[in-house]
Formats: C-alpha cells, structure tokens, sequence
C-alpha cells in the first residue's frame, strides 16, 4: 500500500501533523505577499531582514523558499529591467516546479500602508504569544510530573530504608538472642500432633523466641551468605498481603519475604516456596537473578533457611525462568508443586525442573528429599517469574 503524501508549496510532507504545519506556514506566506509591494525596494528591504531574523514562525522550509524568493527578488531590482524580467521569469519557473498557483507571482502590485502592517504584526505576535502558552503549559506538565515522580522517589527511598533498618533491627535481636531474657509469657504456637498417645508441642528455637513472640507471623530467616539476601520471612493465610506490607503490617512498596500460605514447616511440606519482590535498589529479591550466571552459582552454591522451629541448609539444584500460567493451561506450574503425594509426581517435577534449568549444578534430588522455593518477579515477558530451587542437606 503506496504511503500517502501531501503536497503544500510544492513541498512534500509525509505526515498529517507536517501538512498541518506547513498549511499554517502558508498562511503566514499568502498574507505578506498580500501585503509587501514586491517592487518596493525598500519594503522588501525590510521584508527580508525580518525574514532573516526569523521574526515570522515557520515550521517547514517553506519559510526558506520564502526567504530565498523575496532575496531573488530583492536582487532583481538592483538590475536592468529586461535581465529583471528574465529573472523573474526563471524564479517564476522554478517556483511553478514546485506547485502551481497564481500567488507565486514574485510582483504584487498591492500597495501596502502603515495599517496593514500593524495588521501583520498583530497577527505575528498573536502568533508568538499562542506559543507561548503551550511553552508554558508544558513547562507546568512537566514541573507537576517532577514533582509527582520526586514524591515517588521519595516514598520509595524512605520505605526502603525503614524496612532495611527495621530488618538490621532484628538480625541484631536474633545475633543477641543468646543474652537477652526469654518472656516470662512466651506463647509459642500450639500444634495437636500425637506421639505414643500424647500431644507434641513444637519447640522454637531459642534465637527466635523473643521475634518471634513480638511479631507472631514470622516463620523464618533466609539467608544467602555475601549477599544482601539476609531477612526474616513471614507467613499469613493471604498470599497477596505481603506484596505491599513489611513484616510490622505497614504499607510498604518493598513488601516482605513470605512463606507460601499452603507450606507447612512442621509437617514439613516437601517443597517451601518463598516469594519476594525483584526491587530495583536490590533489597527482598532484587539481586536473586544473579542466579543467572553460573559463576555466580559457584560462588553462591548454598541457601541457609531456617524455620523458626529447626535451622536448614539448602543446596541450589535448579535456576529457571518461568511465568505465572492461565489456571486452564495444561503446562508445569512451578508455584503449585508444594507436596509430592508419591514417587512418580516428585520425580515428574523434577525432570520439568531440570530441563528448564539455565545450567546444570549436578545436584539431584530424590522422593523424600526436602526443596526450598525461591521466587521472584522477571520481566522478559508478562508474568514472568525467576526461579532458585534448592535441596537441604541432610
């Protein structure tokens, strides 16, 4: 299909808004040949040097061809008439090249008085003041979205340090854990398993107590050792409300790292997924897709996640990219592999896990082997997801 073009002058103009543009130059064009007597010396004196000044607002180069016209014509009143007129007569060809119309004519014997020019001038300047009111509403669009960003920026930058203070807060509670006095109260959570007959109830490690006893939704603390992946881990029955609280129930961009609402640390779950953002100032999981390297692997090759209940070391088996899947597309679904109800599932998930991994660790798993889930956002499509599974060494 041909491209439309759009002709004004004898200029071609291939868009709408240049057409638009080139019409109001025009405009402005037709006016001064109306009124500028193109055998007045003096008035095309005075037509030129405007010209030259850019004191009339063009857009295209028609405002060029203009001002070479009135130049061409100028000169020709220095000369001879008869060279005058041939002149012309090669101006006016090379004008009729580009378009056809009667006002190209480079002589108008329209004598033009001192209103008429006032009446251009008016128009001119009614011409400058209406650009400079969009300047200037551009410049306030601009200022407010500045200042709407500056805001964001702002929020952003205070949340994120009070989060990771409020997490350095705790690190420094839990390294103390040994020295500081356990609540006289503690109320540790209760679980009705049996054993010979009798209920067991789960005892949580010392250097949990006293967090876990201020805030009753921790569950753990993920470690990667250098690196910044060094947090608490919360768990609720709503998978959605740490995406944009922190662990004191704050509203917080950066969220929190939280345990999966169907994993179970006691029972246990075979595989714990953790979710965490992918935030650009790198805090929750904002550098775990360095896992995309394998030398990074290498020099990354364990995960320390401890339950509140037991300490745990996890080696990284698999590393993969995925998405978050329609609930009606028949494909692995990472995020739904939670307990492995017998040797044939597990080992099926595993040959899926495997054969998306980015490379191969050479660590393996075997049904009953306990996993650990580390998810994150990724953006090379809708939905995307980064993946870190691990195995806990026994």
């Amino acid at each position: 299909m041909a491209q439309k073009v759009y002709i004004v002058e004898g200029r071609q103009f291939r868009t709408q808004s240049e057409y638009r543009k080139a019409l109001r130059d025009k405009q402005i064009i037709d006016r001064l040949r109306e009124q500028i007597d193109f055998q007045s010396r003096s008035q095309l004196t005075q037509l030129v040097k405007a010209l030259q000044q850019k004191k009339y607002p063009f857009y295209t180069l028609l405002g060029q061809d203009f001002l070479e016209e009135s130049e061409d014509a100028l000169q020709q009143l220095g000369k001879s008439p008869s060279s005058a007129g041939r002149k012309r007569g090669k101006s006016a060809a090379r004008s009729s090249g580009r378009t056809s119309r009667k006002e190209k004519a480079v002589s108008v014997t329209t004598s033009t008085g001192p209103g008429q020019d006032e009446q251009m001038d008016k128009y001119v300047q009614e011409e400058l003041k209406r650009r400079e009111k969009i300047r200037k509403r551009l410049a306030l669009l601009c200022s407010a979205v500045a200042v709407v960003c500056l805001g964001y920026f702002g929020i952003y930058t205070y949340q994120a340090v009070r989060t990771q203070q409020e997490f350095a807060r705790m690190a420094a509670f839990r390294e103390r854990a040994q020295d500081l006095p356990f609540p006289e109260t503690f109320t540790g959570p209760v679980i009705h398993y049996t054993q010979d007959g009798e209920r067991v109830i789960p005892e949580v490690l010392d250097e949990y107590k006293n967090l876990y006893n201020s805030n009753k939704r921790l569950i753990g603390w993920l470690k990667i050792d250098d690196t910044n992946i060094d947090y608490p881990v919360m768990q609720t029955t709503d998978n959605e409300y740490f995406l944009n609280h922190n662990i004191n129930q704050q509203k917080d961009r950066n969220g929190a790292l939280f345990l999966d609402k169907d994993c179970d640390v006691l029972a246990p779950s075979t595989n714990l997924i953790i979710y965490g953002h992918h935030m650009r100032s790198g805090n929750m999981f904002g550098t775990l897709d360095k896992y995309s390297s394998e030398e990074y692997y290498k020099e990354h090759p364990v995960i320390q996640f401890d339950s509140i209940y037991e300490k745990g070391t996890y080696e990284v088996m698999y590393v993969f990219r995925s998405k978050i899947y329609n609930e009606e597309d028949v494909v692995f679904k990472y995020y739904q592999f939670i307990d492995a109800l017998s040797q044939q599932e597990f080992e099926s998930n595993m040959q899926e896990m495997a054969a998306m991994s980015l490379y191969d660790t050479g660590v393996t798993a075997s049904y009953g082997d306990r996993l650990l889930t580390l998810s994150t956002c990724d953006y090379y499509v809708d939905d995307g997801r980064f993946v870190v599974v691990a195995k806990r060494k026994n």
